[in-house]
């Protein structure tokens, strides 16, 4: 079980993502080559055009993507005794650098020593993808995201898909289904992970992105309380902050 002592020291962290241009066609003929290669490898169950596909596929993929909403979460607790309540803040912007200096800044300012990066399968999308496009905009990763060298306990990293996983490797676990069996409400937002790319293109609907971001990170630090058999966040003592 995670220690009560350093909740205090997590940041819980979402991410959305959409496609890098709104069409294939905008895309560079170099990226668009890349892009058919790697769009060979993937099921299109569907049958989707080409143009369709990458709308919909591409935004998962940090190549091919880019990071237009990014939430943070912290755990509070009134006078170290009380219940506990949560605090999320919510980045958006169009400019992806823009975004992920802010993002950056954020982590840099921490006070926490002992700073921890807490998602649901962060480990394998969240993070990676997040120092990926910093690298792709030219800039520096924080100390934290510097990952490349590191043994695997130097990585301050944790993951409630993988703290479930408990050593099994065969499945993937939606945070809507731990949600459930643990009984934490989901996310109110009307969007889901599904249709990002057209809230985003199509409906200018960054701000409800924002939303539905921040919101994931109150579900996933709640599933992450009920996981360490710690008491859950009762939902007047989440405040979210634009």
């Amino acid at each position: 079980m995670f220690p009560v002592s350093q909740l205090k020291d997590i940041f819980f962290i979402d991410i959305e993502t959409v496609s890098c241009v709104e069409e294939y066609g905008l895309m560079p003929p170099r990226l668009q080559k890349l892009w058919d290669k790697k769009a060979s490898i993937i099921k299109n169950e569907e049958e989707l055009s080409q143009s369709e596909f990458f709308f919909r596929k591409a935004g998962i993929f940090s190549e091919f993507g880019k990071v237009v909403a990014i939430a943070i979460g912290y755990i509070t607790q009134e006078e170290g005794s009380g219940p506990f309540g949560l605090r999320v803040k919510g980045l958006a912007d169009d400019d992806e650098a823009a975004l992920l200096l802010a993002f950056k800044g954020l982590l840099e300012k921490s006070a926490r020593k002992n700073l921890l990066l807490c998602g649901h399968n962060g480990k394998e999308f969240d993070f990676p993808y997040l120092s990926r496009r910093m690298l792709v905009n030219g800039i520096p990763l924080p100390h934290i995201l510097d990952v490349a060298g590191k043994k695997p306990w130097e990585v301050a990293f944790l993951d409630t898909m993988e703290m479930w996983k408990f050593g099994d490797r065969k499945n993937f676990t939606s945070l809507d289904l731990l949600a459930a069996i643990f009984d934490v409400e989901s996310s109110k937002s009307a969007l889901d992970g599904s249709q990002v790319n057209e809230a985003y293109y199509r409906r200018k609907e960054l701000a409800a992105i924002k939303k539905y971001c921040m919101e994931d990170v109150a579900v996933t630090a709640r599933v992450f309380l009920k996981m360490n058999c710690l008491p859950d966040i009762q939902p007047d003592k989440i405040v979210f902050v634009d």
